[in-house]
């Protein structure tokens, strides 16, 4: 595919794709390894993402959390965000606003969230803010 469709995964999804992987989850990291669509990557939402896999809860080694990362970033496209970012909605938590700087900045297609927050906002924003589940059935048939 010569233009894959840009997409932001917020670092719940990712988490979701990499570490439980099954089901739809499992579709969209077939998709992104595909080439169907390129996640994009800030340097705040990568930090974020190296940051929540070292939690205990998930029992990941260094090892395991340097595995994970490797079948995310290499299929990722950095995006650099401007200074000042730009202009975004409202949103009620903080740790969002990188995710939503990201699409703008990167022209996303659509932004896959399962944070309820985010989720709110998605009649205000610029693209689609739609949950993994709706992101298999209304996009990846699309994709091809």
């Amino acid at each position: 595919m010569s233009n894959p469709m840009r997409v932001v995964l917020d670092t719940n999804v990712v988490l979701s794709v990499l570490v439980f992987g099954g089901g739809a989850a499992g579709r969209v990291r077939q998709a992104w390894q595909q080439g169907s669509f390129v996640p994009l990557t800030s340097t705040a939402t990568a930090q974020e993402l190296v940051r929540v896999l070292t939690y205990p809860k998930f029992h990941l080694s260094p090892l395991e959390q340097e595995e994970l990362l490797a079948d995310y970033l290499p299929y990722s496209k950095a995006v650099r965000i401007p200074q000042p970012p730009p202009a975004v909605p409202k949103c009620r938590d903080k740790f969002d606003l990188p995710f939503m700087h990201l699409a703008v900045a990167g022209k996303a297609r659509v932004l896959m969230s399962g944070d309820k927050d985010l989720l709110a906002l998605a009649g205000r924003f610029v693209c689609p803010i739609v949950a993994l589940d709706v992101f298999v059935r209304d996009y990846l048939p699309k994709l091809g």
